[in-house]
C-alpha cells in the first residue's frame, strides 16, 4: 500500500483530477487487487475502478480481447504465447510487452550459497513469468564448486539443467528447465547476455564491486541487478 501511495501521490492522483482508474488483475493477485481498492478508497477515489477478473479461462480472456467500447487497452503479461494471441486476436487496442529471456550470471568472486539461493529464486518462484530465469552462466573458477550447487538447489523442483546450443540459449523456457553454459570471464559472459537476452532483466552475483559496475553499464536490458533475483 505504501508502494502504491506514492506511486498515486507522484502520478498526481486525486479525487478532484481523476474519475476512474480501470486495473484488471488475475486471481493470483486478489490480494494486491483488494489493497489497491483500499488505498483509492482512502484517496476518495470510486473503489469499483478496480476490476478483479477471476474467470481465467481463455475463452473469458478471448471475450475480453474483444470488448471494444468496455475496454480502452490491454496490456498483457506472460509468456511469448500468451502475448501473442492477444496480438493476433484482440479487436480492443493492445500495448505488446516483451517475453523474457533472464539470466543469471555466477561471477568468480559469488558468495555461492548467496548465488544458489538467488538461482532458486529467480528460476523456481514462478517460472512462468517472464522475469524468471531461463539461463544460468558460471565462470570457469567456481563452476566446479557451484554447478553441483545449483543442481541441489534447483532438484527439489526438478528443474532439469541443460548444457545448451545456440537455439537453446535464446529460448524462453517457461517451465522447468534452464539453459546453463561455463563462460571464461565477465567480458564472455556480457557477451553472451547481450546477444541472446530479450532486454528484460540480468542478475549478476559477485562481491566484485568492479565487476558489478561493469555489469551495470555494459549489459543491455530494462532491468539489471547486483545480487538479486530477477524476480
Amino acid at each position: 500500500r505504501r508502494i502504491l501511495r506514492g506511486m498515486l501521490e507522484s502520478m498526481g492522483f486525486a479525487a478532484d483530477t481523476l474519475d476512474s482508474v480501470c486495473i484488471t488483475f488475475d486471481k493470483m493477485d486478489k490480494i494486491g487487487a483488494d489493497g489497491v481498492k483500499a488505498e483509492l478508497t482512502e484517496k476518495q477515489l470510486p473503489e469499483n475502478a478496480i476490476n478483479l477478473v477471476e474467470d481465467t479461462a481463455r475463452e473469458t480472456a478471448t471475450q475480453m480481447m474483444k470488448l471494444n467500447g468496455y475496454l480502452d487497452v490491454l496490456i498483457p503479461r506472460g509468456g511469448a504465447g500468451l502475448i501473442q494471441s492477444v496480438v493476433m486476436n484482440a479487436t480492443v487496442p493492445v500495448i505488446e510487452t516483451g517475453t523474457g529471456n533472464c539470466h543469471v550470471y555466477v561471477d568468480a568472486s559469488a558468495d555461492l550459497e548467496m548465488a544458489k539461493n538467488i538461482l532458486v529464486n529467480a528460476k523456481c518462484q514462478r517460472p512462468s513469468v517472464c522475469n524468471a530465469a531461463e539461463s544460468l552462466l558460471v565462470h570457469k573458477d567456481v563452476a566446479a564448486a557451484f554447478l553441483p550447487m545449483a543442481a541441489e538447489g534447483l532438484a527439489p523442483d526438478h528443474v532439469t539443467i541443460l548444457p545448451a546450443t545456440d537455439e537453446d540459449y535464446g529460448r524462453e523456457y517457461g517451465g522447468y528447465e534452464i539453459s546453463c553454459k561455463v563462460v571464461d570471464s565477465i567480458d564472455e559472459a556480457i557477451e553472451h547476455i547481450n546477444r541472446f537476452n530479450t532486454g528484460h532483466s540480468e542478475c549478476i552475483v559477485t562481491r566484485d564491486y568492479d565487476a558489478s559496475q561493469r555489469f551495470l553499464e555494459e549489459v543491455d536490458a530494462a532491468a539489471v541487478y547486483v545480487n538479486a533475483s530477477t524476480r
